[in-house]
Formats: structure tokens, C-alpha cells, sequence
């Protein structure tokens, strides 16, 4: 008295992994974007509120940022009051960098990504049924292979197996 059913799905797609890739790339550009814009915006903040520059982690934010806001330093002026230094190319610099960050995930879409593409999937069927009333030692076991497409094919076995004590 046994009921028995086991279904295997398997799915392939073409350019599955080109798309992941794709997707993981642009990832990384969103990341290290963020990362810079995050930066460049500590460095507007501690410069706006006159944080002291001796400091090592503010020295540390003023060194790595320099590099990415020194071609934008002599655009625009700073107006300063007191200690405090509202750095208007600063904050010029995180608009550019996020145009160039935006430009470049799109270049990076419409060259490497592929559009999704048929997909094919196979089904296998395992089904092992033994009635209730069944004599000793019998058991019948049917496979049915089915493809899921538009001309459908079914591929069934069946066996069965009797022993009779006489």
C-alpha cells in the first residue's frame, strides 16, 4: 500500500550566465560609486562643520578623497566663514562621478547583456503505485518522460512482476 510520486524538473537557458555576470559588474560599479560619493560626502560635511584636519581619520578622508576632487578644485570658489569651508567642487564632483557611474553601467548593459532567451525544460515523471489488494511479491513501476513544448511527447514504460507459491 504504497503511493509514490517523484517529479525532476531540469531547466537550461542560454545566456544565463552572461546575464549574471552582466548583473554582478554592475553591481560592482554601483558599489564603488556609492563608496567615492559616500567619501567625497564626508569630507563636504567635516569641511562644512570645520572639523579639525589634524585629525587622523578626518586626515585620512581629506588624503583618499584629494586625489578624486583635486580636477574640480579650481572650477568654483569655496566660501568660507570662520573654520568652516563649504566646498561647492566637492559636491560637483559627486555629480560627476555619479553621471560617470550611470554612463558606465549602461555601457556595460548594452554591450554584455543578453536578452533572455528561450528556455527548455525537461520534466521527468516516476510513478510506483502497488494496490491494495495486490498478490505477494508484485509491484508495477511507470515512467513518463514528458518535453514541454508544442508537439508534446510521452514516453511511457510498464513492467510488472507476479510470483505464485505453487
Amino acid at each position: 500500500m504504497t503511493d509514490y510520486r517523484e517529479v525532476r524538473t531540469t531547466e537550461h537557458e542560454p545566456g544565463r550566465d552572461q546575464r549574471v555576470a552582466t548583473l554582478k559588474f554592475t553591481q560592482l560599479i554601483w558599489l564603488l560609486l556609492g563608496i567615492l560619493e559616500a567619501l567625497i560626502a564626508l569630507r563636504v560635511v567635516f569641511k562644512l562643520i570645520g572639523v579639525n584636519a589634524a585629525n587622523s581619520f578626518a586626515s585620512l578622508i581629506y588624503n583618499v578623497t584629494e586625489i578624486f576632487v583635486a580636477p574640480f578644485a579650481s572650477l568654483i570658489g569655496a566660501p568660507a566663514a570662520g573654520g568652516m569651508v563649504l566646498e561647492i567642487s566637492s559636491i560637483l564632483a559627486m555629480f560627476i562621478y555619479l553621471l560617470i557611474g550611470w554612463f558606465l553601467a549602461k555601457i556595460v548593459n548594452v554591450l554584455f547583456y543578453r536578452p533572455r532567451g528561450p528556455v527548455s525544460v525537461n520534466q521527468t515523471s516516476i510513478a510506483e503505485h502497488t494496490p491494495q489488494r495486490a498478490p505477494l511479491g508484485a509491484s508495477q513501476t511507470t515512467t513518463t518522460t514528458q518535453a514541454p513544448t508544442d508537439t508534446s511527447q510521452t514516453i511511457t514504460e510498464s513492467t510488472s512482476t507476479s510470483s505464485e507459491l505453487r
